[in-house]
């Protein structure tokens, strides 16, 4: 069954506490949260200390083709939670032990927080705003329809299948790089600045044949086929902090290329 076709004829409900059994059919009632894993695959995490309004939340989300799973306040969340949660959070502002804020603040400084949506009976401007400022990806005040909440976690759920798709790219980029022997991260800095390869033997005193040689065995560790390429993976470490061109220091010739024994052994075979 289509994610859309299974939501027919929920999106009009209203999520405030209520009694579970009222918002889906008592068969929907047998679902389990525990022992799911929450560093697992993505998912609508509903963080809630009212019980009733969990229940049917994770229902209404279950029958329209989420991955759901629910805990009762923050620090339960924080327990299960062994590597980084991935999907989004439904989070109440006010429960017992850390807020909705706390847990929003401890999660922005792991760096790896998935959007943030909180959908709260608190209704003034003063807390919607510094959760905004905070970083929350959208602020609902109960009661709301499912249909709104719905339509923000499937926004939501797309954002950070990008983030996380953006965090796999980079640690996939960052192993390869770390792959480069030093003479190859000299050929890929010179190739992403557009140097010819007779400039690069040229600065480095070696001979092309040699540049040729390092240049092919960079962009294979890289899995670069262009220069085009090449530059945008520098562009992506260099986002993430990473340094990949050495500063340059025009008053100081650059030093001749020195290559290990196995990097003279490949270039002679070459």
């Amino acid at each position: 069954m289509e994610r859309g076709q299974s939501c027919r004829g929920r999106r009009n409900l209203t999520m405030q506490s209520a009694d579970p059994n009222s918002i889906m059919p008592q068969a929907l009632s047998d679902w389990t949260e525990t022992g799911d894993d929450v560093s697992g695959e993505p998912a609508v995490h509903v963080i809630d200390d009212d019980d009733s309004f969990r229940t049917g939340m994770l229902r209404i989300l279950r029958i329209c083709g989420h991955r759901a799973i629910g805990y009762g306040c923050a620090g339960e969340f924080l327990l299960r939670l062994s590597g980084e949660a991935a999907g989004c959070c439904l989070l109440d502002i006010s429960m017992p032990g850390p807020s909705g804020i706390d847990l929003l603040r401890a999660l922005k400084q792991r760096g790896s927080a998935p959007p943030i949506i909180f959908v709260t009976a608190r209704d003034d401007v003063m807390t919607s705003v510094d959760a905004m400022k905070k970083g929350a990806f959208d602020y609902i005040v109960k009661p709301a329809s499912a249909a709104r909440v719905l339509a923000v976690v499937e926004r939501a759920m797309a954002v950070d299948a990008r983030r996380v798709a953006a965090r796999s790219e980079l640690r996939e980029l960052s192993s390869r790089f770390a792959s480069l022997t030093g003479a190859e991260r000299i050929i890929f800095a010179g190739v992403i600045s557009h140097r010819l390869n007779k400039q690069m033997a040229a600065d480095l005193g070696a001979c092309e044949r040699t540049v040729k040689a390092l240049r092919a065995r960079m962009m294979t560790k890289l899995h670069a086929r262009t220069v085009p390429e090449l530059v945008r993976v520098a562009a992506v470490l260099e986002q993430a902090g990473m340094v990949v061109q050495p500063a340059p220091e025009a008053s100081r010739p650059a030093p001749a290329l020195t290559l290990t024994a196995p990097e003279r052994s490949r270039v002679y075979l070459a």
